[in-house]
């Protein structure tokens, strides 16, 4: 019998805990057996690590440019790591995915959250998680959090994390079966123990 694969996306804006739980949520699965691939997006990939170098930290790129890197690292990501992790019965992490560029290119860059959809939805071949992880905090607080030099999104006004916070949220109300949405703002072990209450149901074995 061989394990199901599960495919499982932490999102939140900067600053919300996002690696800390995954790296957390990591140890716990591999604790348990499993074989756990763990990514972020932009950077999962070497193609990707050189997109996010240039479309966080390279020359100012207009919105609809930044959208198109994205969602081509989301798809060459999706191809040549996630399908065949999860083909083997992986269980796939991902730091940031589809909804990231909807909160932040969709409503954030004001470039519509139903086109960036569709444009990740395309680019991945409708690949979505089984579960996606909102860590929400306000804007104040993550920003706070936040250390070393910012980036491109992170140097933007609090309005427009905030607007990001905000689609998170009413993504994950949509479609409340998919999403957890987590106050980020607890103890990181009291978040962890959130994680693992609705991780814990998801995994099982295949037929």
């Amino acid at each position: 019998m061989t394990t199901a694969p599960l495919f499982i996306a932490l999102e939140g804006g900067d600053g919300s805990g996002k690696s800390t739980q995954s790296h957390l949520l990591r140890d716990w699965l591999t604790a348990r057996g499993r074989e756990v691939v763990l990514t972020r997006e932009p950077g999962g990939t070497d193609l990707g690590r050189t997109l996010r170098r240039e479309v966080l930290h390279g020359e100012d790129l207009d919105p609809r440019t930044e959208a198109l890197l994205y969602a081509a690292d989301r798809a060459h990501h999706v191809n040549t790591l996630v399908r065949p992790a999860l083909a083997r019965g992986a269980v796939v992490l991902t730091d940031r995915y589809i909804d990231s560029s909807v909160a932040y290119q969709g409503a954030g860059r004001g470039l519509g959250r139903d086109e960036i959809r569709e444009l990740s939805l395309w680019a991945t071949d409708g690949l979505l998680p089984a579960l996606t992880i909102v860590l929400d905090l306000d804007a104040a607080t993550a920003a706070a959090r936040r250390g070393g030099e910012p980036d491109r999104l992170e140097r933007e006004p609090s309005a427009f994390h905030e607007e990001v916070r905000a689609t998170f949220l009413s993504l994950a109300a949509a479609d409340p079966v998919r999403y957890a949405v987590l106050d980020a703002s607890l103890p990181a072990d009291e978040v962890h123990r959130a994680v693992v209450e609705r991780v814990e149901p998801l995994l099982g074995a295949a037929r």
